[in-house]
C-alpha cells in the first residue's frame, strides 16, 4: 500500500502541511487524514492536530476535535500552535489516512508517513520576516481573551494579534545609532511611539502631512499627536506634494553609512500591527539599505511629483542573504507603468501558481493576468480587501462602505465574499468573536486585509515575490510615494508567504462556509460521511486536482 506524501511549508509562527494519498481515489470510505505532532501541545509527548468540525457539526462549546476521530478533509492543514520558544525546535508530523464510516473509523497505519521539520527563526540569513495574526474573529482569539478584553487583557490580546510584529520597530531602533525613515501614519502609542521616545540616537521621519477633511472641517494630519509628543526626540519632515506619502520604511545607519532597512505593508498604527493583516521585513544589507536611504533623502525636501518620477525605474539586482532583490520607488511619469507591468509579465509567465493577498487592487491588466492564470488551470488563490472608497487614497474624509473580503478559489468566477455585515454581533457561530472594524486607538476604516503581496510559483524552486507598500492601483503607480520589492531565488521566504497566506485563506473560507450554511446555500456544516469530500481533487485536470499535486511537489 502506498504511503501518504507530505510536504511542509515553514513559517516562524506556523507549519503548513500539504498531503496526498493517491490511493484515496480507490477508497469510497476514505474519510480524511489524522495528523499527529511529536512533541505535542503544552509539553505533551504527542498531540493530534485538532479539527473544528466533526461528523455531527461544530464541537460543543467550541472545543477541539482530535483529527484521529474527526479527520481532516482537506489536502492542506496547518499547525499554528507555535510559541516563541518553539522556534529552532524540531517537530515530527505523522499523517495517516482514515477510513470507515463516522461510527466506525480506523487509521490505516500501513499507509502513514512522517515528516520532520525544524522551525525557522524570524531572522535568517540577514532577512527578518514577520507576519501578524490579525483575525479578531478567530476561535483561538476568543478562547484566549474572551469576547470583550479590556485593560491589560486588551494589550495582551493586541500583542497576540500582532504575533511579534509589534516588536520589529522597537528592536530595529534598539540596534541603531541612527534611524531615518518615511512613514504614512505614526499613531501606535503601545509600542512604536514609546520606542522612539526611548531612542538615544539620531532619528528623523518624513511623514504624510495632508490634513483630513470631513463634515467637521479640516483637521491636522493624524500624525500630529506623535509629532508633538516626540518633539526634540525625532526630526519630522512634512510631505504633501503627492496624493499620499504611503511608504513605511526605516533605514539604520552606522557611522553615517546605511547598513540595514525595515520595510513592508504595516502602518505604524495600532490596527496596522494587530487587526489588519500585515507584514514587515528587515534586511541586513548595506547595498539595499543605500537604495532606501537615497529615496529617504530625496523625500526630505518635499519634492514635486515630477521630480520623484523623473528617474523612476527598477534598481539593479542585489544579493541580500539568500535572496536576489530589486526595488522600484513609485510614482512613475503619467504615461509609464514600468513597475506594475513587470509584475504583470511575471504573472503571465507563471509555471505553476499565483497567490495574491491585496488591499483593494484596481489595476485591470494585473487583475486580468492573475485571473487568466486560474483560467489556464494553474493554481490560483487570492484574498482581496474590497471597500467602496479606498481610505488610503481618499482625502475627502467620507466614510467608506463596510469592508468585504473576497476569496478567490482558482478562478475569477469561483469566489466567496465575507463582509462585516455577514458576521454581526450576536449572530456569529459558537466560539467565534464578533469582528470589530478596529481596536481601541485604531482608525475608523474597516480594513481586514492590508497586505500588498503577490507570490508566483511559491511551491517551486524558482518563486518570485512582489511585496512592499504599494496597493496595485493607478494612484500607487502614478500619484503616491511607494516602494515595491521583487524577491527572487528564495524558496525559504516564499514558503513563509505561502504558509501565512493559507492560514488567512482558510480562516475566511471557514467563515464563508458558515455564512453559506446559515443562508441555506450549504446543506450541512459537518464532515462528509464518505470520500465525497475529495472527489474534485481526484478528478483529473480539475483545478483541485492540480492544486493537490502542486502543493506536495
Amino acid at each position: 500500500m502506498a504511503t501518504v506524501t507530505i510536504r511542509a511549508y515553514l513559517s516562524p509562527t506556523l507549519v503548513l502541511l500539504a498531503m496526498d494519498w493517491p490511493e484515496g481515489r480507490d477508497h469510497q470510505d476514505f474519510l480524511g487524514f489524522a495528523i499527529k505532532r511529536t512533541p505535542g501541545f503544552k509539553r505533551s509527548a504527542e498531540s493530534w492536530l485538532p479539527n473544528r468540525i466533526g461528523f455531527n457539526g461544530p464541537a460543543p462549546n467550541g472545543a477541539d476535535l482530535p483529527s484521529n476521530t474527526s479527520p481532516i478533509q482537506k489536502f492542506l492543514w496547518w499547525d499554528a500552535r507555535i510559541d516563541d520558544v518553539d522556534r529552532g525546535k524540531t517537530f515530527t508530523y505523522t499523517i495517516t489516512p482514515v477510513v470507515g464510516d463516522p461510527n466506525n473509523n480506523k487509521l490505516l497505519n500501513q499507509a502513514a508517513n512522517s515528516v520532520k521539520v525544524t522551525l525557522p527563526q524570524q531572522v535568517e540569513n540577514g532577512i527578518g520576516t514577520y507576519f501578524n495574526r490579525a483575525v479578531v474573529s478567530s476561535q483561538a482569539f476568543i478562547k484566549e481573551f474572551g469576547e470583550r478584553p479590556a485593560g491589560d487583557q486588551m494589550i495582551r490580546a493586541m500583542a497576540w494579534l500582532a504575533n511579534g510584529l509589534e516588536k520589529v520597530v522597537p528592536e530595529f531602533l534598539s540596534a541603531s545609532h541612527e534611524a531615518h525613515g518615511a512613514i504614512y501614519h505614526l499613531t501606535d502609542d503601545n509600542w512604536i511611539i514609546p520606542a522612539f521616545e526611548k531612542y538615544q540616537g539620531d532619528a528623523s521621519l518624513v511623514y504624510d502631512a495632508r490634513p483630513v477633511r470631513d463634515k467637521g472641517g479640516t483637521k491636522p494630519t493624524p500624525n500630529q499627536p506623535a509629532i508633538d509628543h516626540l518633539d526634540g526626540k525625532v526630526l519630522f519632515y512634512p510631505r504633501d506634494k503627492t496624493n499620499i506619502m504611503h511608504d513605511k520604511f526605516l533605514v539604520r545607519l552606522h557611522g553615517g553609512s546605511p547598513i540595514a532597512v525595515l520595510m513592508g505593508s504595516a502602518n505604524f498604527t495600532p490596527e496596522g500591527l494587530t487587526s489588519q493583516a500585515n507584514l514587515l521585513h528587515t534586511w541586513k544589507s548595506p547595498e539595499l539599505a543605500s537604495l532606501y536611504w537615497e529615496r529617504r533623502k530625496l523625500l526630505e525636501s518635499n519634492p514635486s511629483l515630477s521630480v520623484t518620477a523623473k528617474n523612476s525605474g527598477w534598481s539593479q539586482e542585489i544579493q541580500a542573504g539568500d535572496a536576489t532583490v530589486r526595488v522600484f520607488f513609485p510614482p512613475e511619469p503619467a504615461k509609464k507603468r514600468e513597475s506594475i507591468d513587470e509584475i504583470v509579465k511575471a504573472v503571465n509567465s507563471a509555471e505553476k501558481s499565483v497567490v495574491f493577498c491585496l488591499f483593494t487592487p484596481t489595476d485591470a491588466p494585473l487583475l486580468d493576468a492573475i485571473f487568466k492564470t486560474g483560467d489556464k488551470g494553474k493554481m490560483m488563490f487570492g484574498l482581496v480587501n474590497n471597500i467602496g472608497k479606498n481610505p488610503e487614497e481618499n482625502a475627502s474624509g467620507r466614510k467608506p462602505v463596510d469592508a468585504k473580503v473576497e476569496i478567490y478559489h482558482r478562478s475569477h468566477s469561483n469566489k466567496d465574499v465575507v463582509g462585516h455585515e455577514f458576521f454581526k454581533r450576536g449572530q456569529q457561530p459558537h466560539g467565534f468573536s464578533w469582528e470589530a472594524s478596529h481596536l481601541p486607538g485604531g482608525g475608523k476604516f474597516p480594513v481586514y486585509i492590508h497586505h500588498k503581496f503577490i507570490v508566483i510559483d511559491a511551491e517551486t524552486d524558482n518563486p518570485i515575490i512582489y511585496t512592499g507598500s504599494a496597493n496595485m492601483s493607478n494612484n500607487a503607480v502614478h500619484k503616491n510615494d511607494e516602494n515595491i520589492m521583487e524577491i527572487k531565488g528564495c524558496p525559504r521566504v516564499a514558503a513563509i508567504y505561502l504558509a501565512e497566506f493559507m492560514r488567512l485563506y482558510e480562516h475566511y473560507r471557514a467563515r464563508s462556509a458558515w455564512n453559506n450554511y446559515e443562508s441555506g446555500k450549504n446543506k450541512t456544516f459537518k464532515l462528509a460521511p464518505d470520500s465525497s469530500w475529495g472527489k474534485k481533487a481526484y478528478a483529473k485536470d480539475t483545478p483541485e486536482y492540480k492544486a493537490r499535486l502542486n502543493m506536495v511537489g
